[in-house]
């Protein structure tokens, strides 16, 4: 099996002054359940090149078995420090796609062209693609082969806005992720702040936060298979 993980390339919080990229666990943790499987890995994002970390997501407090497995695995240094431009990657040759979170993703992956398509190929054909946390809103402007808006009346979640609160940035982000999927006619689902919630809407995976990265990949090799059968 072969899966494209998509990665933002911003790297600017807004006008903070911060930093931020993807969120490591979200990366980290989904890494490892595709590579244990066998799956053969690509790593892609907008600019190519390194994808840039955001250094929060590697603070003591949000460090993980998995984190370290990975910063401490020069294979996976190697893919991180050289992704594939995502233009030059087709969808046709990947069996499914997951995007990690992060707040880099509200910025370039939610306005990217080639992203938006990648998107509305793999659900229109009902091939499976699982986001995570900030990465459900990459879907804002998607839509489905009638015009409308691709997440209308399917079950998804994503970074909530009361996450967001507690993150201290509901005023910092473009958009809040749960309000822009619910403004769009998604059924939104949500459990109690930063515990684990996926959900599963056909070939079309979502999870809420960080710790909902690991089961959504889970989820993910689960349809591929069943898929196969």
């Amino acid at each position: 099996m072969k899966i494209l993980i998509v990665l933002t390339s911003h790297d600017v919080l807004g006008s903070t002054g911060r930093k931020t990229g993807f969120w490591l666990e979200e990366l980290a943790t989904p890494y490892y359940h595709f590579r244990d499987a066998g799956w053969d890995i690509t790593l892609a994002s907008p600019h190519g090149g390194r994808a840039p970390l955001d250094p929060k997501s590697n603070e003591p407090q949000f460090q993980t078995d998995q984190t370290r497995r990975f910063e401490a695995d020069a294979e996976a240094e190697a893919l991180l420090g050289a992704t594939d431009r995502l233009g030059s990657v087709s969808a046709d040759d990947f069996d499914a796609v997951f995007y990690p979170g992060g707040h880099g993703p509200l910025w370039d992956l939610a306005e990217d062209p080639t992203s938006i398509t990648l998107i509305e190929q793999m659900v229109r054909a009902g091939r499976p693609i699982a986001l995570v946390c900030h990465a459900p809103g990459a879907m804002r402007h998607t839509t489905a082969a009638d015009g409308t808006p691709l997440v209308a009346g399917r079950q998804v979640t994503g970074f909530t806005d009361s996450e967001e609160a507690v993150m201290g940035l509901t005023e910092v982000v473009p958009f809040l992720v749960e309000d822009e999927l619910v403004a769009h006619g998604a059924v939104f689902s949500r459990v109690r702040d930063f515990e684990p919630h996926v959900v599963v809407d056909g070939s079309l995976i979502t999870g809420q936060n960080p710790a909902s990265s690991g089961p959504a990949a889970v989820e993910l090799i689960s349809v591929v298979r069943n898929l196969e059968t």
